[in-house]
C-alpha cells in the first residue's frame, strides 16, 4: 500500500494552460480546509499535479477516522429543569432528548445548571470525505466556468468526464453532476488506454506513465528542455531564445511533450526579428533560434507536440508549411506598409475609432501631442527632447492602419518605431514610438529614452483622463480597460525615469473633470502600491512618507529610502512614539492644523526643560534649512528625542494657566508640523 493514503483526480476535457496552476493552489487549500473543519488536517501533507485532461491531489496522514472526544453540554438552572416536588420538567426532558440520554443521568453542576458529559464517538473519514468532496470539487475557482450537464446544474472549467476518489485504496462514493467516483482513470487521448484501474497513487502514476501521460508537470518541463538542448546545446553555435512563458504554457498543454525541429527558408529572415519571433511565438507556440553570439535569429524553430514522437518527419513538415504560410504573408504585408509613410497614415487615423464618447485615435494623438509638451516643461526637459516625443506622438499609433498590425495586433507600437526607423525618422523617435505601451506589467522596462517616456505617459494619461471624464472609473476587482495598469505605468515612468512631475500636475493635465479627484486619488493608490511592491518598504514607513506628502512620486521613494535607512538608529523610533503623543494631545484638544496656524509666544515658554526644548526646536530649524539629504535631516530630528523626552518628564503640557496652555500647544505643533515634512512620525509603529 502506497504511504500516499488518499488518492483524488478530476479528468476533464482540456483545461486551459493559463488557470492550471492557480487551479491546483486552490483545490489543495480548499481540501485541507475541508479536513480541518473535521479535526482532521493535523499532520497532513498535500501534493498537486496535472495535465490539461485532469487535476490531482494526493496525500498522506490522514488518519482512519476522527478521534473520540468527551463533551460536557449544559442545560438550564436546576430549578427550571426540576419542578418543586423534584420531578423533571419539560425542559429537563428537552434537554435529555437533545442530548440523546435518560433523565436519570442528567446532572447538577456547581453553578447550579443541569449538564451531561458524554463521548462522541469520531466519524469514518471515508464517510467525511464522501460528504466534502463534491463541494471542495466545485468551488475550485476559474475565471470563467460552464455548465456540461442539464441547466442550472453544476458549473465547473470544462465538462468533468471522470473521477478517482481512493483513501486507503477503497473508493470513496459519491457524485458530482451525474459522474461518480471510482478507481478508473484514462490514459493519453490517441495514445493510451481508457479504463485503467487504479489502486494507490503509486500505481496511478506508473500506470498513466505507461499510457503516455507524464503526470509531473516538472518531469513535462524537463522533457521539452532535454528535448531542444538535444537538437540545439547550450555551447552550440545556435541556441534556443529563452521563454520561460512560453515553457509553462507547453508544458500545461500536454501530457507526453515531444521536441520537434523544424526550418524555414533562410529569405524570411530579411524580416524583422519581431515579426518572426511573434508568428512563431504567439500564434503557432514555437520557440525560435538565435545565433548565440549576435543574438539574430536564424531559420529553425522547435515546435512541441503531444505525442510520441514523429518518425516520418508528418509534423514537422506539416509545422513548416503552416509558418511558411505565416512567413509569406508578413512579407508581403512588410512590403505593402513601407510604401506608405507613417506621415501619410496620420490622416487615416480620423476613421480608427479609439472609443466612441471620446474620438478618433486622430482626435488622440492631437490630445497626445499636446500632454508631451506640457509634460516636458513640468519636468523642465529640453526642447530637443520636447520635439522628439512631439513627432513620435504623431506617428504613435499610425500603424494600426498597416496591414501587419491587421494581422499580428500584439505588434502594434513595435512596428510603428520599425517602419519609422526604416523610413528614415530619427532614431530616438522610433525608438519612441517602439516603447510607448511601455511597460505592459510588472516588471517590464520603462521606455529607453525621455521621448519615448513622455509619449508612454501622454497616452496612458489621455486614456485614464478621458474614461474618468465619461464616468468609466474601474470598480472593486473589475477593470476592463485596464487603468490601473496605465496609472501603475505612469508611476513607474515617473519614479525609474526620475522626471519631476507631480501628481497635482498629472491630473490636472489629465481632464478627468468631476472625476479629477478621485483620479488623484487613483494615483496615490497606485504610488503606494509601488513602493510596497516594486521598492519593498515597510507600510508605516509609506504611510509616514505619503501623510506628510504624496504629491512628487520621485520625491517620495527618496524619503522612503531614507527612513529605511535611518529607523535602525537608536532615537528614531522613541521620537516616533514622542511625536505620536503631541499629536493625540493636539487632536484632543483641538487639532494640529488648528494651533500649527497660530504664533506661540517665547516668553510665555518656562526655564529648564521647555526652553530647552526650544533651544533645540531653533537650532534644528536652522540646520535643516541649509540640508538637502534627507537621511541626515532625519538623523539631526532624531537627535533631539532626549530632548523630547526631557520636556515630557518635566512639563505639563495641559497646564490651568489657559494662555501657557495654549502656548505649549501651539508650540508643540509648530515641532510637530515642521518636522513632519519628510515623514509624519506619527504613523511609525514601533517595535513592542
Amino acid at each position: 500500500m502506497s504511504d500516499l493514503n488518499f488518492l483524488l483526480e478530476i479528468g476533464t476535457e482540456e483545461i486551459p494552460d493559463w488557470m492550471i496552476p492557480n487551479a491546483l493552489a486552490d483545490l489543495q487549500k480548499r481540501f485541507l480546509a475541508a479536513l480541518e473543519k473535521f479535526d482532521l488536517a493535523a499532520g497532513v501533507s498535500c501534493t498537486t499535479e496535472a495535465t490539461p485532461r485532469r487535476l490531482a491531489l494526493m496525500a498522506n496522514g490522514i488518519a482512519a477516522r476522527q478521534a473520540d472526544k468527551q463533551e460536557t453540554l449544559s442545560g438550564p438552572p436546576k430549578n427550571v429543569a426540576f419542578d418543586a416536588e423534584g420531578k423533571p420538567t419539560k425542559a429537563a426532558e428537552g434537554f435529555a432528548k437533545r442530548a440523546g440520554i435518560s433523565l436519570d443521568q442528567i446532572e447538577v453542576g456547581a453553578d447550579g445548571k443541569i449538564f451531561i458529559e458524554r463521548k462522541v464517538e469520531g466519524r469514518p473519514t471515508k464517510d467525511i470525505l464522501a460528504e466534502v468532496l463534491p463541494e471542495v470539487i466545485l468551488s475550485v475557482y476559474f475565471p470563467k466556468t460552464m455548465y456540461w450537464g442539464a441547466k442550472n446544474g453544476p458549473r465547473f472549467i470544462r465538462p468533468i468526464r471522470w473521477i478517482v476518489a481512493l483513501f486507503g485504496g477503497e473508493v470513496v462514493s459519491f457524485d458530482v453532476g451525474g459522474v461518480k467516483s471510482g478507481a478508473i482513470t484514462n490514459g493519453h487521448r490517441r495514445l493510451g488506454k481508457k479504463g485503467i484501474a487504479v489502486t494507490d497513487a503509486d500505481q496511478y502514476r506508473a500506470a498513466l506513465a505507461a499510457n503516455f501521460v507524464i503526470l509531473s508537470a516538472d518531469e513535462r518541463r524537463q522533457r521539452i528542455v532535454s528535448g531542444y538542448e538535444a537538437e540545439f546545446p547550450p555551447n552550440a553555435a545556435a541556441r534556443v531564445r529563452p521563454n520561460a512563458k512560453l515553457l509553462d504554457t507547453l508544458t500545461y498543454l500536454t501530457e507526453y511533450p515531444t521536441v520537434i525541429r523544424g526550418d524555414f527558408e533562410e529569405r524570411f529572415l530579411s524580416l524583422p526579428d519581431e515579426v518572426l519571433e511573434t508568428a512563431m511565438l504567439v500564434h503557432q507556440k514555437y520557440f525560435s533560434i538565435e545565433d548565440s553570439k549576435s543574438g539574430k535569429l536564424n531559420n529553425s524553430f522547435i515546435a512541441v507536440a503531444n505525442l510520441n514522437g514523429d518518425p516520418d518527419g508528418e509534423i514537422r513538415r506539416g509545422n513548416e508549411r503552416v509558418l511558411r504560410a505565416r512567413f509569406s504573408d508578413a512579407e508581403f504585408f512588410w512590403n505593402s506598409d513601407i510604401k506608405k509613410s507613417l506621415a501619410d497614415r496620420v490622416e487615416s487615423l480620423k476613421n480608427v475609432t479609439f472609443q466612441a464618447q471620446l474620438g478618433s485615435y486622430h482626435d488622440k494623438t492631437e490630445r497626445m501631442v499636446a500632454l508631451v509638451k506640457s509634460l516636458a516643461e513640468a519636468a523642465d526637459l529640453s526642447s530637443t527632447i520636447k520635439v522628439a516625443a512631439a513627432r513620435a506622438a504623431t506617428l504613435s499609433k499610425c500603424d494600426l492602419t498597416t496591414e501587419m498590425v491587421g494581422e499580428f495586433p500584439e505588434l502594434q507600437g513595435i512596428m510603428g518605431g520599425l517602419y519609422a526607423a526604416h523610413q528614415g525618422e530619427p532614431q530616438e523617435v522610433a525608438d519612441a514610438i517602439y516603447d510607448h505601451y511601455k511597460p505592459i506589467g510588472a516588471g517590464d522596462d520603462i521606455p529607453r529614452n525621455a521621448p519615448g517616456q513622455l509619449v508612454a505617459i501622454a497616452d496612458k494619461l489621455h486614456t485614464l483622463g478621458g474614461l474618468f471624464r465619461i464616468g468609466m472609473l474601474p470598480t472593486g476587482s473589475k477593470d476592463p480597460f485596464a487603468l490601473r495598469r496605465a496609472a501603475y505605468g505612469i508611476i513607474q515612468i515617473v519614479i525609474k525615469g526620475e522626471l519631476r512631475v507631480t501628481i497635482d500636475q498629472l491630473r490636472e493635465m489629465a481632464d478627468a473633470g468631476d472625476n479629477a479627484s478621485a483620479l488623484r486619488d487613483f494615483f496615490v493608490e497606485r504610488l503606494r502600491y509601488y513602493l510596497t511592491n516594486d521598492a519593498g518598504f515597510a507600510y508605516d514607513e509609506i504611510n509616514a512618507v505619503l501623510a506628510a506628502s504624496d504629491n512628487d512620486p520621485v520625491d517620495a521613494v527618496r524619503r522612503c529610502e531614507a527612513i529605511s535607512q535611518v529607523r535602525p538608529t537608536p532615537d528614531f523610533e522613541p521620537l516616533a512614539v514622542s511625536f505620536k503623543r503631541i499629536s493625540n494631545i493636539l487632536e484632543k484638544a483641538g487639532g494640529v492644523s488648528t494651533y500649527a496656524s497660530k504664533q506661540f509666544n517665547v516668553a510665555l515658554l518656562e526655564d529648564g526643560a521647555e526652553k530647552d526644548l526650544h533651544a533645540a526646536y531653533a537650532s534644528l530649524r536652522e540646520a535643516l534649512k541649509k540640508e538637502s539629504d534627507y537621511a541626515v535631516s532625519l538623523e539631526r530630528i532624531a537627535s533631539v528625542r532626549p530632548v523630547v523626552d526631557k520636556f515630557f518628564d518635566d512639563v505639563l503640557v495641559m497646564a490651568k494657566d489657559e494662555k501657557v496652555r495654549e502656548n505649549r500647544l501651539t508650540f508643540l505643533a509648530h515641532i510637530l508640523s515642521e518636522f513632519s515634512e519628510i515623514a509624519n512620525f506619527a504613523e511609525i509603529v514601533a517595535e513592542g
